[in-house]
Parts: structure tokens; C-alpha cells; sequence
């Protein structure tokens, strides 16, 4: 997947890429890149400082010290030389680019009235790497699915677990259908508001979403999930990341329509999440039928625990039955 990011890369930076293994290039899930300082990749719950030959070094002195010129070529790749036009993605501190990958941004704030106007000198980068993987919802499904129902979730996950990744695989595999299971496809309304999940270009989905999902793309949850319930006639909404209080308005409005929803949530496990406002009490009011909870240890993307909300049973541990890995990438 390092390949689809070299076109954003500075030339320097995209030769010393090209150059590194393909056993450490394929684990790479973050690329950390700072003014002035050593160039950093990120490999599961370790990193790696990269040398001038595309070698790791342990001591920072001999890595590749980036160069504010490298970070001024990136951002201007990035945005096409225009960026004017992201000034909206510069506010709220990342791009979104083509493959889903999510460039974070860091430097010089410029306030107006209380309010963030803008960034300045950008100073770090961290490019997350987004991956298709293919079956790695496979042994989640089975707890999605009772009969012909499809059950509300929310999947629970520490950043860097492979929520995201997960979340993908079950709207394609629901959206086109699991005949082993079996499982008839569903049409699936996707609210893609960081443009990660399906990384729409010009509105059409270049990741695999299945063959029964529309996307709104770019759009707050909010506004979306109320416009797919409106227009769409889903079956399940789908979409990533709630926080916000309209947030939870929207998803007790999909669920008094008759509408599943299946969401994800940063946090170790369904306790913490409950004592947050606004979503906890989707939690402590059991609008879910199923927490899915997502660990990085004793790697990332474990499926830690699975949650029959109802009646509080614990359906999967991965304590008593073994670590199941998803092999997701973000």
C-alpha cells in the first residue's frame, strides 16, 4: 500500500520508501515526518527511525533528518498547489487523499476571534496509511447477524487498532451479502464524513464498499444519517467516530426509523465510553445490541471482546479463547 502514497511524497523521501524492504514496507502503518528531525515510521505499536540508505538505525543522529523544503513539497503535492482551496482540511488539522490515507497536520495556529483561521508553517506530518484487508471482519460477521437481523453495534477501539479497516470489510460483506453465513446483502447508507471509509474521488468510492452502498461523502453524521433515512431507505447506516451531540440525536433517529446502525467509538471498552456525554448515554440507555471491542494488545488489531448488550453476556473473549487477530490496517 506504500506505493499509492508515493505520489505525495517529496522525491528524497519517495526514493528512501522505495528503497526499504518489502517485509518492514507491508507492516508500515504510519509515516512521521518533522522539520528538522529524523524521519520515523511506524510499524504496529513500535517505530523505526530510517537512515540516509532506507536502513533503521536506533540512534537518531544517523537517521534522515527532514528538511523544511520536504515538508513544503509534500504539502503542496498534497494539495495540488492550491492551498487555498483545503483551507477547511487545514483547519481541522488533515487531508484526506485518494486510498483513504489520512495526512495529519501540525504548526503555527492562526487564531481569529477564539477561533482556529488557519495553519502556518507546517512543521509535522503523519501520513496513516489505510488498508483494504479483505475477510478481516470474518470472524466479527457471526456476531452481527441473528436470523435475518442485522444488530445495531458499536464497535470500541483505542486509536491505531484497525477500526476503520474493520469497519470497511463488514460494509462490504453486508452490502454485497454472506451466502456461507447465509447472509442476503443489504443496502447499506454509509456516511463518510473523513472521507475513510469508502475515500470518495469526485463522489465515487475507490475502496471496495460492496455492491448495495451509498455514500454520502464529506458531510457531517449528523446532517447525514438524517438525510439517508429521509432519501436512501436503508437498511443499516454506517459511519465512523462519534463524539458530537447531534451525533447521538441522529443515531436514536435511525434506530426509532427502524434502521440499524453500525458505528465506531475511541476507548478501551463499553464502561469507559459510558461515562462520556452525548454518547454514553446511547450506552447507558442500551440503544446497541453489540459491542465490538478492539484492542492493541498483545498486537494491534485484536478483537478483544464481544458484548450481547440485552443481557450483558459476553459472547467472544479473547482471553478465554485466544488472541483472534484482524490483521487490520487503520
Amino acid at each position: 500500500m506504500l506505493t499509492s502514497i508515493y505520489p505525495i511524497l517529496p522525491p528524497r523521501l519517495a526514493e528512501l520508501f522505495k528503497k526499504i524492504s518489502p517485509a518492514i514496507a507491508q507492516q508500515i502503518t504510519e509515516i512521521r515526518i518533522r522539520a528538522q528531525r529524523p524521519l520515523v515510521a511506524v510499524l504496529g505499536n513500535q517505530d523505526i527511525l530510517i537512515g540516509l540508505n532506507a536502513e533503521i538505525v536506533e540512534n537518531g543522529r544517523f537517521a534522515y533528518h527532514c528538511v523544511p523544503e520536504d515538508l513544503m513539497q509534500l504539502v503542496q503535492l498534497i494539495s495540488k498547489n492550491s492551498l487555498y482551496a483545503y483551507e477547511q482540511e487545514l483547519r481541522s488539522g488533515y487531508f484526506t487523499i485518494a486510498g483513504g490515507h489520512r495526512i495529519g497536520v501540525a504548526g503555527q495556529a492562526i487564531m481569529e476571534n477564539g477561533r482556529l483561521k488557519a495553519l502556518k508553517y507546517i512543521s509535522s506530518v503523519n501520513i496513516r496509511i489505510a488498508r483494504e484487508v479483505a475477510g478481516c471482519a470474518d470472524v466479527i460477521l457471526p456476531y452481527l447477524i441473528d436470523g435475518e437481523c442485522l444488530m445495531s453495534s458499536l464497535i470500541i477501539s483505542p486509536p491505531r487498532c484497525g477500526k476503520t479497516t474493520v469497519l470497511r470489510d463488514i460494509v462490504r460483506q453486508i452490502s454485497d451479502g454472506v451466502y456461507s453465513m447465509p447472509c442476503k446483502g443489504v443496502q447499506v447508507g454509509i456516511v463518510d464524513e473523513r472521507s475513510e471509509i469508502a475515500a470518495c474521488q469526485q463522489g465515487v468510492p475507490t475502496m471496495n464498499i460492496g455492491c448495495r452502498s451509498d455514500v454520502l461523502d464529506g458531510c457531517p453524521k449528523a446532517i447525514g444519517m438524517l438525510m439517508l433515512i429521509r432519501a436512501m431507505s436503508p437498511t443499516v447506516i454506517v459511519t465512523d467516530e462519534l463524539g458530537r451531540e447531534e451525533d447521538a440525536c441522529a443515531v436514536r433517529e435511525a434506530l426509532h426509523a427502524g434502521i440499524a446502525v453500525i458505528t465506531t467509538v475511541h476507548g478501551h471498552d463499553e464502561t469507559e465510553v459510558s461515562h462520556r456525554p452525548y454518547i454514553g448515554e446511547l450506552i447507558r440507555e442500551r440503544f446497541f445490541d453489540r459491542y465490538i471491542i478492539l484492542d492493541n494488545k498483545p498486537q494491534m488489531g485484536t478483537l478483544k471482546k464481544v458484548i450481547a448488550v440485552k443481557d450483558d453476556t459476553v459472547l467472544y473473549s479473547w482471553e478465554k479463547r485466544g488472541a483472534y487477530v484482524v490483521k487490520a490496517g487503520r
